[in-house]
């Protein structure tokens, strides 16, 4: 039987470097990052972060959030913990509160605190039996109460002494009224008196603190969940969407698969409303197979990632810079976004992934050891690291069949498994915002280069050039020192 073999060479980002090109831009700044993860979500920066259980939780899809990106909360947890994972995210901030939390009358100190501690928040509304306000508690009226059992109605600002504004209050006004009475809360209210939402003064002040924060319409940081390929996952997709997902994200290794194009159809058929991201491919026949099926964005990369070893147990994969090539010829032909995942580890190797074609880099280790990672902390040789493993690794694979079936695997099962990732341990980087600004300060540096002002020039600009082994030892530092 001869051997099928495609005449190019494919590349990878150590293969090639991009020429530099003619620029009339003065400085960095002058150059804007803003593009798209999906149709319908735009984005200040094009960073995306991975669905991996050690990298995207609530903490750090807030965080790339607030930096103009996106992050995808990972499925490998129970459907109510990744609900509410999402809830947090689109609570976090917004210029009203839709549906605050609160109180009945009848509550005590004691549970005003309980509740507090459980949602992670500041103050709670009072409300009646007809859902009218009777008050505001916070967290200062609690500080110091030494009776737990204590009616709340006892401490907390009655409705008679609270400053609150009917529906339609523009966010200038609200900061205002706030000022003007130096207040932290501001409850709106229907003209019946009943509770529509609250704005904060720390919910306007995080929306000047953060202007690039990639936000929907009504102000609420945006979100995206993972999930899987099994008709189970469509109750876990019902549940994200509940909470405010912005975006669904298909979360299997081989894309370009029938059960794959058939969830992609079935949750854009359900969820008309919400951005599905299919993948992950590594073709231009896959990226118009998941078009076809509806997808919104598409997930290049198969095998690239720094800890997976799908090319290595399997034989299958496409080294990622000609695959995102490929891909992106299809996606711009179709107007679906690209989403590079996998094989990331510079800000060079982000420009090089967009002047490939690509809309987007989703990150995984360069963000797994922040502290907005949920990866364990261990200490080595005096050094402290984090956990990092990819999601088909043995033990991401075991937990995934645990919370899956209700009760722990058969250690006989585990010699089941066939792992396509590792484990691994990343040093602790501190806040995720100083990758982030790294990152993107070395794309605008690389933006400038091409002679672009944006993305889309990049895209028209970029010019590669093949490197040996030699030029690859040349652009790192060499025949020096380094401290």
């Amino acid at each position: 039987m001869p051997l099928k073999l495609r005449p190019e060479t494919a590349l990878t980002f150590d293969d090639v470097l991009l020429s530099p090109r003619r620029s009339s831009i003065r400085s960095r700044h002058a150059v804007h990052t803003r593009t798209c993860f999906s149709r319908n979500i735009a984005l200040a920066a094009p960073i995306v972060s991975a669905n991996m259980d050690t990298v995207t939780e609530f903490g750090m899809a807030r965080a790339i959030a607030r930096l103009g990106g996106i992050g995808v909360i990972h499925r490998f947890m129970t459907v109510e913990r990744q609900a509410s994972e999402v809830r947090r995210v689109k609570r976090t901030e917004g210029f009203m509160v839709e549906r605050p939390y609160n109180l009945p009358a009848s509550a005590s100190v004691q549970d005003a605190r309980d509740r507090m501690d459980e949602l992670h928040i500041g103050g709670l509304v009072v409300v009646g039996e007809s859902d009218e306000v009777l008050g505001l508690v916070t967290a200062r009226d609690l500080m110091f109460e030494r009776n737990a059992a204590r009616p709340v109605t006892d401490v907390m600002t009655p409705r008679d002494r609270l400053v609150t504004v009917r529906s339609g209050t523009s966010m200038e006004q609200a900061r205002d009224i706030l000022h003007e009475h130096r207040i932290e809360k501001l409850p709106v209210l229907d003209p019946d008196g009943r509770l529509q939402g609250l704005i904060t003064a720390a919910d306007i002040a995080k929306q000047e603190h953060w202007p690039d924060a990639t936000k929907d319409s009504r102000g609420r940081l945006r979100v995206a969940a993972a999930v899987g390929v099994r008709s189970s996952d469509m109750a876990r997709a019902a549940a994200c969407v509940d909470a405010g997902a912005d975006a669904l994200v298909v979360d299997i290794a081989h894309g370009h698969s029938d059960p794959a194009l058939d969830m992609v159809r079935a949750l854009k058929a359900r969820f008309p409303q919400v951005d599905v991201v299919g993948g992950n491919v590594a073709s231009a026949e896959g990226v118009r197979d998941m078009v076809a099926a509806g997808a919104d964005a598409v997930k290049v990369g198969v095998g690239a990632g720094s800890i997976c070893i799908t090319r290595i147990v399997t034989g299958f994969g496409v080294p990622q810079l000609s695959a995102i090539a490929d891909c992106a010829d299809a996606g711009q032909a179709l107007g679906v976004p690209i989403i590079a995942d996998g094989g990331i580890r510079t800000s060079g190797d982000i420009t090089k992934a967009l002047a490939a074609g690509a809309s987007t880099v989703m990150l995984g280790s360069l963000l797994a050891g922040t502290d907005e990672s949920p990866g364990a902390n261990v200490v080595r040789n005096g050094q402290r690291y984090k956990v990092v493993r990819g999601m088909a690794s043995l033990t991401a694979n075991i937990d995934r069949q645990e919370i899956e079936l209700g009760h722990e695997v058969d250690a006989d099962d585990w010699e089941r498994v066939v792992a396509e990732g590792v484990e691994a341990m990343v040093p602790m980087r501190g806040p995720v915002k100083d990758i982030v600004y790294q990152l993107v300060g070395g794309l605008r540096s690389g933006l400038s280069y091409a002679g672009a002002t944006s993305i889309a020039e990049l895209w028209a600009n970029a010019e590669f050039v093949r490197i040996t082994s030699a030029g690859k030892a040349e652009s790192g530092a060499h025949d020096v020192q380094t401290s």
